[in-house]
């Protein structure tokens, strides 16, 4: 009985020890984020300029057939 006592106070002991360690006594480095801007875009929507191109297609095969 006296070992596995002895056994186990020596695993809690190790246990303890290691996790006191475990954050380190570095001090902590805080690295600045830095904010990237975004690109410009168009104003008008490249889904304008599709809707666009197909209407003047159609008017002209519209006006062609006449």
């Amino acid at each position: 009985m006296r070992i596995t006592k002895t056994l186990a106070a020596a695993a809690a002991l190790a246990v303890a020890s290691t996790s006191a360690f475990a954050g380190g006594v570095a001090p902590v480095i805080v690295e600045p984020v830095e904010i990237v801007e975004p690109p410009k875009t168009s104003s008008i929507s490249s889904t304008y300029v599709v809707i666009g191109v197909v209407a003047a297609l159609l008017i002209a095969a519209a006006a062609a057939e006449e």
